[in-house]
């Protein structure tokens, strides 16, 4: 290979960054150039809203190389305050805006890593000096320039995972923060009947919630500033957060002629390639598949981003590449006290798609009940007919990352509900379970899937409740706390001494089973289906019915 190769990286951080770095383990001899637009290359972003929050004390941790570093460390030609404005695929060069002028410069192999940039939703006033977004250094300089001035009040413009990060350490300074989302439960990717832990959590630490509502205006006057909503309310702000989305920063490449998807992020083969062979692609600027729905489109992560640009340098140098994984999705997100993750595709984004599947639900400890400490992990996964893993979310106090984890190697191994049956986890009373939780799901989804246990969810009560018999197998002391409305109380250790009781009552309508979490009602449902009726149990139980309809099973309360 020539000592004269270039290769030229369009921007830094997690892409483009690990592309360099791989690119100069590979080849000592090649000269890399790296065109940074801004005034840092190498910083973790993911770690930005720690640092507004207080909890990373020193902003240089989030610095993790400069250009002076990485040149003596990696011989890496690093420009920041160096923007791209145009590529000349033709001459293979591209055209640098420095504070000094422009200028050409040639490559032999050209990545896009540039990112993304925020969504700028249709609302007014996005230029008023109170908004703010929370992507870069010095946007977090600038939020802690304001918080230090005066805490006082902060609305949150979007729930997603950085909106929540936002809020989070926003609070931890003082400030008073309400938060707005337009979708009707916080963390949109999250399923709805898990969202309400999040949701309580917020407000138990005094964040206010304006759900189902848009924001419309953002405006200053002699009273302040203040947000608008869809519904006509005012919002009294001293800063503004907007975190509405990113969408891929592809201009550069739409201009240069090529091609994107449809939801704008640049079109890559397995290696990272785009549609010019002298061109490779990596990070939130690209288009990746779905593992699960095989559907296209960005996905901001920094994990896939960072494998991205370790991909293409690997192609760039002719090296040998692992082709590019669908993407899961994988991502977790601390709310106070609460955490919450996701992997693969949610009950909704299924349905969505039209795949067909099996959902299922487990309220099971982060170790041993017995063993102090213990916290609930309430996790749904998503299965297909044939026992595959879909997708799986989870929320909790304790254990929430390790299961996902888990549940995310085996999703992108092809695991089906007999694997997760079988996983042999590590297991002592302080750290888990000898059914762990992840176990338990795989129990469950071979009771549905292979028809052992008939179900229904808590989105069928109107139904079950207009044409079922609602069967509550829990104590009095549960039942006299809260109940649907005719529902027929016979606790489970009860039930094979009163199976006529139940067959008079059902007078040939299905029974509709349930206990608190569906361990209770499972064995119900097993006795009633072994003595000729048709019993479905509820999944996931009283816990599942009441985070995802709390306005049946808070009305008909006995507190």
């Amino acid at each position: 290979m020539s000592n004269t190769r270039r290769l030229v990286i369009v921007g830094g951080v997690a892409a483009g960054m690990s592309a360099a770095a791989r690119a100069r383990r590979l080849d000592e001899h090649a000269e890399i150039v790296v065109l940074e637009q801004s005034d840092y290359v190498s910083f973790a972003n993911c770690g930005l809203p720690y640092h507004l929050s207080g909890e990373i004390e020193r902003r240089e941790d989030l610095l993790l190389h400069t250009p002076e570093s990485l040149r003596a460390a990696l011989a890496l030609d690093v420009r920041t305050g160096s923007r791209v404005t145009a590529i000349d695929r033709d001459a293979r060069e591209v055209t640098v805006a420095t504070a000094d002028g422009e200028y050409r410069l040639g490559y032999d192999a050209l990545l896009l890593a540039p990112g993304a940039v925020a969504v700028r939703p249709p609302i007014d006033g996005l230029d008023d000096p109170a908004v703010h977004t929370l992507r870069t250094v010095p946007d977090v300089d600038a939020l802690l320039a304001r918080v230090g001035e005066r805490p006082g009040r902060a609305v949150v413009i979007g729930a997603g995972f950085i909106g929540l990060e936002a809020v989070e350490a926003l609070a931890g300074r003082g400030v008073e923060v309400a938060l707005v989302e337009l979708a009707d439960h916080v963390l949109p990717p999250l399923d709805v009947e898990l969202a309400p832990l999040l949701a309580d959590e917020l407000r138990a630490h005094g964040v206010t919630l304006h759900l189902g509502l848009s924001a419309r205006a953002v405006t200053t006057g002699d009273d302040g500033t203040v947000v608008t909503l869809s519904d006509g309310s005012r919002l009294p702000a001293d800063l503004v957060v907007l975190s509405v989305g990113v969408r891929p920063a592809s201009d550069l490449a739409r201009d240069a002629g090529l091609a994107l998807g449809d939801r704008g992020g640049i079109r890559v083969d397995g290696d990272q390639r785009t549609s010019d062979p002298h061109i490779w692609a990596a990070g939130d600027v690209v288009e990746v598949t779905s593992a699960v729905t095989g559907a296209t489109g960005p996905v901001p992560l920094a994990g896939p981003a960072n494998r991205q640009g370790r991909r293409a340098a690997e192609s760039m140098l002719g090296h040998r590449t692992t082709p590019q994984a669908p993407v899961l999705g994988t991502a977790i997100v601390r709310v106070f006290g609460q955490t919450a993750a996701v992997t693969g595709a949610s009950p909704a984004t299924l349905d969505r798609a039209g795949i067909p599947h099996e959902t299922v639900r487990v309220h099971g400890g982060h170790h041993a009940g017995y063993f102090p400490g213990a916290e609930q992990v309430h996790l749904v996964a998503s299965f297909a007919p044939d026992g595959r893993l879909l997708g799986a979310q989870a929320v909790g106090r304790a254990g929430v990352d390790k299961r996902i984890d888990v549940l995310a190697t085996a999703l992108r191994a092809g695991m089906t509900a007999d694997d997760l049956a079988e996983l042999e986890l590590a297991y002592a009373p302080p750290y888990g379970s000898a059914k762990d939780p992840v176990n338990m799901l795989g129990f469950v989804a071979q009771n549905v899937l292979d028809g052992t246990m008939p179900q229904w969810h808590a989105a069928d009560a109107d139904r079950v409740l207009a044409d079922s018999l609602v069967l509550d197998v829990r104590s009095r002391a549960e039942y006299d706390r809260g109940h649907l409305p005719g529902a027929l109380l016979i606790p489970h250790t009860e039930l094979r001494g009163r199976i006529e009781q139940v067959r008079a009552a059902a007078a040939g309508r299905p029974v509709a089973v349930h206990c608190a979490s569906g361990v209770r009602s499972h064995i119900a449902t097993r006795v009633l289906i072994q003595h000729g009726l048709d019993a479905r149990n509820l999944s996931g139980g009283w816990l599942s019915l009441d985070l995802a309809r709390p306005d049946l099973t808070r009305r008909h309360s006995g507190d």
